[in-house]
């Protein structure tokens, strides 16, 4: 059985278009991209869902608080879930928020310092390096995510190489999905169906 953990934020964990920022509802079991994938892959795939709302890769967020800082908690979570075969990795969303004021380079890096961190531990090797879909200024949470489309600009590319220089696989979620017009950031049901659909070909293709 491949053992594999889905790292990543609110996208990961199934949170819905808000209506109000910070009041969240999540898309039911079985809607979820992670499940979707999951069911896809069948039994001989055992799929961990980690993700966590208003996670960033390397910042710790002194705002909206917890432990958001993914890079911190990262080891923990890969020690608590070991034996481990396999690692999707999808963050960078939240590094988008003015509050942090980086770049896409930095982010891009940011996500280097999570892969370096990973195999580190000696429990996971091969990851899959996804690129977040792209932001957009609109909705409930324009404000929250100011000045992102702008900062976002290369991301992908950014991403990409990161993943390349370090023999991880790699897909732009934003090739597949889009995010509501309600919030800027969210996945309707829908999409989140279809991305888990997209996912279980690209773990299948990459595990081959």
């Amino acid at each position: 059985m491949a053992v594999i953990l889905c790292y990543g934020d609110s996208n990961t964990h199934g949170t819905l278009p808000m209506k109000i920022p910070g009041v969240s509802d999540r898309a039911p079991r079985g809607d979820r991209w992670t499940d979707v994938m999951a069911a896809l892959l069948g039994p001989d795939h055992q799929v961990i869902p980690e993700g966590l709302p208003g996670r960033t890769t390397v910042h710790d967020d002194h705002i909206e608080g917890g432990a958001r800082n993914g890079l911190s908690v990262l080891p923990a979570v890969i020690h608590s879930h070991k034996p481990l075969d396999f690692m999707v990795l999808m963050i960078g969303t939240n590094d988008l928020k003015p509050r942090f004021s980086v770049t896409a380079n930095e982010i891009a890096r940011s996500v280097e310092r999570l892969i370096l961190t990973a195999r580190a531990e000696g429990e996971v090797s091969d990851i899959l390096v996804v690129a977040p879909a792209p932001v957009r200024e609109v909705g409930t949470l324009r404000e929250v995510f100011a000045g992102a489309e702008a900062r976002q600009e290369g991301l992908d590319d950014q991403i990409r190489a990161v993943a390349e220089r370090h023999g991880c696989g790699f897909l732009a979620a934003g090739d597949h999905v889009k995010v509501s017009d309600k919030d800027g950031v969210h996945w309707e049901v829908d999409q989140q169906r279809h991305f888990g659909a997209i996912m279980a070909r690209a773990v299948l293709d990459h595990l081959k």
